[in-house]
């Protein structure tokens, strides 16, 4: 049942800008609904779940679930305030209604008070001004489009369908009749000014299937929904510049949280391209280790303790797994083995194919995440958590691989296709890993081979600064021994390796704006470099930040808040950013929205504050006397 929001003239069908989604979900699973109503993307139970709705990524065959009115309209959205609830007005020439989008959640005494179904979409439409007729189409296609099960209309109990093993309900106070060949339905309906609807998409799979009521109980659901939003916003400490946006970010770190392990997904999506047409289309649906750092720094500093001990609970979980060695990613369980496969069924978001599900990036060889995990640890300890025997033992035992691999070539942090190199990025985090346990075992924690650790420290920075620093350049460079740059040279004062005013690290943040940057926005690295792959990207979001981080650091923190204010403009109309952008239209690329994104925006804002208030942050973000780096201008020279 093929159907299209809009079509080009030559019949192609037209895809929404990346940047015209919203993210809806309940910390499990999530969804996208474009501007106009149009459900286009949901995985249930869990972010890496075979997708319900893929019409974004194949607009005539991925299915959608659609509300929206018939004639002309205008839309206008916004996240209610404080939650993760969706609302879009869509104004014609014969009145107004609003559309309420979200995945219902409540706290734990709400659930032992009213019984609810496993994850459940619910939509609210109410009528505003004068008379609107709305159009609903309902076309599920489980398993990424793959299957296009019969729907069974069950009277009261509504529309039903199975997917991949779960059960489907469909109950709508708005009139619904299956549509062609009975796998899909539709309905067109008026709404007054006053009128109040509501339609309950309910996913049970693990148990009987419950069919919540709508009417006065589902909108109980929405006002518990929005106060358990609230009440979690609510708890966020900052009250420095740009707060709207710090919770807003923070707000989509929440929704991108897998709330019974703690894991944070990348991005709730799969295969957007960071270059439209083109083949860089990965499956960002899992948890990447080099976020692990900056992630805590963010949730503690924001005042979330419980969530941060419970991604550092994961993040011990998973790399338990594979200990003593360190997988790039892993999934919300820590499940080591995520083989990447092609979808060629799915025509691509705007014809950007393959299509990919899973992530061959796992098995790669990335040294840079040692330090993020062991930093994410000790900035864990500095913050007042404890860290437990086997703990200690587990980050010894990291170290020690540290040391023994170091001087081995490795993919970098960006996932490069094209073979392994002597990453300066790589190394700097290396140092980061065993700086951080040198300072854990000063601070008084016992277990650590620390004589190894002080050698191997020693010898690391040695071969960065002879090999990784190019004084014809006056600049770090990408690769040992090389000319050009990357952006992640940027995070060196963000660790603590060198101060950003040091003359070296002040030298390359400059280079990498000059060569690098376009606007406010900079690129992963030059145009070019060979990263194995054909076709080019847009501007990396978190390295626009991280600049902003630098300059604020280097001293010149009203350079940075104009860098960071020109970066806000490119988030969409409800404050979601992107993996990437395009500097020439400004357009969103890439999966979306990006977690790794919007940590970086936290972590430039409380930055910024910092120095706003007269105090230098000290490594990562930290007030200077919590400080659990080391590092000397003597070391560098």
């Amino acid at each position: 049942m093929a159907d299209m929001a809009s079509r080009s003239g030559s019949g192609t069908p037209r895809y929404p800008p990346i940047g015209d989604y919203a993210l809806i979900g309940d910390c499990r699973g999530a969804g996208l609904v474009s501007r106009d109503g149009s459900l286009d993307w949901l995985c249930l139970p869990r972010y890496d779940s075979p997708a319900l709705f893929a019409a974004l990524l194949d607009a005539e065959a991925g299915g959608r679930f659609r509300i929206r009115p018939t004639g002309a309209f205008r839309a206008e959205r916004r996240y209610l305030p404080d939650t993760a609830i969706l609302e879009t007005t869509f104004r014609g020439p014969g009145g107004a209604v609003v559309l309420r989008d979200l995945l219902p959640v409540a706290s734990e005494e709400d659930k032992r008070t009213a019984l609810t179904p496993e994850q459940e979409v619910l939509r609210e439409v109410v009528g505003l001004e004068g008379e609107v007729e709305l159009e609903i189409l309902y076309d599920p296609r489980p398993d990424y489009g793959r299957a296009r099960p019969a729907l069974r209309q069950r009277g009261a109990l509504g529309l039903w369908c199975e997917a991949n093993g779960a059960v489907l309900a469909l109950r709508s106070e708005l009139p619904l009749h299956l549509a062609g060949d009975g796998r899909g339905a539709r309905g067109v309906a008026r709404l007054r000014a006053g009128e109040r609807r509501y339609l309950s998409l309910g996913y049970s799979a693990e148990a009987p299937a419950v069919l919540p009521p709508l009417g006065a109980a589902a909108r109980g659901r929405i006002a518990r929904s929005a106060r358990w939003w609230r009440a979690w916003a609510g708890r966020c400490a900052y009250r420095g510049p740009y707060r709207a946006a710090v919770v807003r970010s923070a707000l989509t770190l929440k929704l991108l949280t897998y709330a019974p392990s703690g894991a944070v997904v990348a991005a709730p999506t799969t295969s957007l391209p960071e270059q439209l047409g083109g083949v860089r289309n990965w499956d960002y649906r899992y948890c990447w280790l080099r976020d692990a750092s900056f992630t805590l720094r963010a949730l503690l500093a924001l005042g979330y303790a419980e969530e941060a001990a419970a991604f550092l609970g994961w993040l011990l979980h998973a790399t338990r797994l594979t200990w003593p060695e360190l997988q790039v990613l892993y999934d919300v369980f820590g499940a080591a083995r995520l083989p990447e496969r092609e979808l060629p069924h799915l025509a691509g978001y705007a014809g950007s194919r393959p299509v990919r599900v899973g992530n061959d990036a796992h098995g790669q060889l990335q040294l840079d995440v040692y330090g993020e995990v062991i930093d994410a640890a000790a900035r864990f300890a500095a913050g007042g958590g404890r860290l437990d025997r086997d703990t200690v033992r587990l980050l010894d035992g990291l170290g020690r691989t540290v040391c023994r691999r170091w001087r081995e070539p490795d993919e970098g942090i960006w996932e490069g296709r094209s073979g392994r190199f002597h990453h300066t990025h790589s190394k700097a985090l290396c140092w980061v890993a065993l700086e951080r346990l040198i300072a854990l075992h000063d601070a008084g924690q016992r277990g650590l081979s620390v004589a190894l650790f002080r050698r191997e420290r020693a010898a690391l920075r040695a071969a960065i600064e002879a090999r990784g620093y190019n004084a014809r350049l006056g600049s770090y460079t990408r690769v040992f021994d090389g000319d050009t740059l990357d952006a992640s040279l940027l995070t060196l004062p963000l660790y603590g390796y060198l101060p950003a005013a040091h003359p070296r690290m002040r030298a390359t943040c400059a280079r990498i704006r000059e060569r690098l940057g376009r606007g406010g926005l900079v690129y992963r690295y030059e145009t070019g470099t060979d990263d194995g792959l054909p076709g080019g990207e847009g501007a990396f979001g978190i390295c626009g930040f991280w600049a902003v981080e630098c300059l604020a650091r280097g001293g010149d923190p009203a350079g940075a808040a104009r860098a960071f204010a020109g970066l806000l403009a490119y988030a969409n109309d409800v404050g979601l950013l992107a993996e990437e952008i395009d500097p020439d239209t400004g357009a969103a690329l890439g999966n979306f929205p990006q977690a790794f994104t919007h940590i970086g925006l936290i972590n430039a804002a409380l930055t910024l504050a910092a120095c706003g208030e007269g105090r230098p942050p000290g490594a990562g973000g930290q007030p200077a006397a919590a400080a659990v780096t080391g590092a000397t201008v003597e070391e560098t020279r």
